[in-house]
């Protein structure tokens, strides 16, 4: 192994055991109850140091449906909050400045004959994963960026760019790995994604390499890299835990128009938390849109928004987004269920967004709801899928040959269980995207090739 100096690794990475491909997201509209694997996401404050949640070293966590189903969970988005001032949080940087600050974050190798894989791909990754500072209306938080080219395009979430939809033009500040700290502009954000891109003009950038997020297995390493409670570079590790898991995140950001699940009412057990600190939405502020992610037991918190969900060659396999917390505000933390958007479709809205400032997002055109056994005409005895209700005249769906009574089972590759499921997956495919689609109609299992609009506004 070749020599380093303190601070950094140049050795090789330790070989990747090779994985057969799996799965990715994709579709379409629905007013049904949150299925049971969905945790309605909620914005948690940012916590001040020394207090709030506490990351423990535990042994890793393999988490299965039964654990994520018990008690009463409440899922956080990880951009931080509360008056986190931009000089407290960039400590000694001097924002807006090229020079480094005292304290530069980077993967410390002491010992090269130890290194493991874990080292190995977070000292790759590392330095492509920045910090973010956001100030506005009074408050400010930070989230965490993956770097995406050299012109220094930066991939991260609404809610971190937008405090949770609370401030329509930010200030925006990124602490690159190296401690040089930088203004940055937005170049577009796209709520029903919840991703965003800002640009920051920087050189000597070093871009991530992003991995094919199809090709993930459950049990995969899993590495998580960012700045949780504002702590810049700080790396967790775990496996994938499942893929193509639907939750329901909340987001001021989103349109009323464009939301996807009823707004929470009061007593039913979850609470909702901007990230300004308040302990409720203002009524009528709070959208919600349905993501297709994958979820892992790596340790996220707050201010892991954005952030890079990394396999054990140093690729980047996910943006990370939420948690499911047994507490709210200051007590939410991480429990070992945590949410990363699927980097196949994160790139494909970042792409979009630089070149046209906006993302599409795909529309069928049905309406559905939930597949009850024995509910498909004929008889056909099943307990999942989206059940097609109506299908809108000069659709996509009515084009392709959808009917009512149909029973959606899959899209693409993505395995679809109920009608939340199959709203994630429509608005992973492009507009103009094609596409088959799996059903049950009455006795026979067809497939149906459809080449999906754009979701309305």
């Amino acid at each position: 192994m070749t020599e380093n100096t303190p601070g950094s690794y140049n050795g090789p990475l330790p070989p990747r055991p090779q994985n057969p491909p799996s799965s990715n997201p994709d579709f379409a509209p629905t007013q049904q109850q949150p299925h049971p694997y969905t945790a309605p996401i909620g914005y948690g404050p940012y916590p001040a140091p020394g207090g709030g949640a506490k990351k423990q070293r535990e042994p890793r966590r393999r988490v299965g449906t039964g654990t994520f189903l018990s008690g009463m969970l409440v899922a956080g988005l990880l951009g931080g909050g509360v008056a986190v001032g931009a000089d407290a949080l960039l400590e000694s940087g001097n924002p807006g400045s090229n020079n480094s600050p005292a304290q530069a974050q980077s993967v410390v190798v002491n010992d090269t004959e130890s290194v493991n894989e874990i080292t190995g791909a977070a000292a790759k990754a590392s330095p492509s994963v920045v910090t973010i500072s956001v100030s506005g209306g009074g408050s400010g938080g930070s989230g965490s960026g993956i770097i995406l080219d050299a012109e220094g395009h930066i991939l991260t979430n609404t809610h971190v760019v937008t405090l949770g939809g609370q401030v329509a033009e930010p200030a925006v500040e990124v602490r690159t790995n190296d401690g040089r700290v930088f203004q940055a502009q937005i170049v577009g954000t796209d709520p029903l994604s919840d991703l965003a891109v800002i640009k920051i003009d920087a050189p000597d950038l070093q871009p991530a390499t992003l991995a094919d997020s199809s090709e993930l297995n459950v049990g995969d390493v899993a590495i998580a890299i960012g700045a949780p409670l504002g702590l810049s570079g700080t790396v967790t590790d775990g496996i994938v835990s499942t893929l193509n898991r639907t939750i329901s995140v909340q987001s001021s950001a989103v349109p009323e128009e464009q939301s996807d699940a009823p707004e929470q009412e009061p007593g039913d057990g979850f609470n909702f938390l901007p990230p300004d600190g308040s302990q409720a939405p203002q009524q009528g502020s709070q959208g919600s849109i349905y993501l297709n992610v994958i979820q892992t037991d790596a340790a996220i918190n707050q201010g892991n928004s954005g952030g890079a969900l990394v396999d054990s060659q140093g690729r980047i396999i996910g943006v990370n987004v939420a948690i499911a917390s047994a507490g709210t505000g200051e007590s939410a933390g991480n429990i070992g269920v945590g949410f990363s958007i699927p980097i196949n479709y994160a790139q494909r809205v970042a792409e979009e967004i630089i070149a046209n400032g906006e993302a599409t997002h795909g529309f069928l055109g049905v309406s559905v709801g939930a597949a009850a056994s024995g509910s498909a005409e004929g008889g056909s005895s099943f307990s999942v899928g989206a059940q097609v209700q109506s299908v809108e005249p000069g659709s996509p769906a009515e084009t392709a040959g959808f009917q009512e009574g149909d029973v959606i089972t899959r899209v693409g590759d993505l395995p679809i269980e109920d009608p939340q499921a199959l709203t994630a997956a429509v608005r992973t495919l492009a507009e103009g995207e094609s596409t088959q689609v799996e059903l049950i109609r009455g006795e026979e299992t067809l497939t149906l090739d459809v080449t999906v609009g754009q979701s309305p506004a």
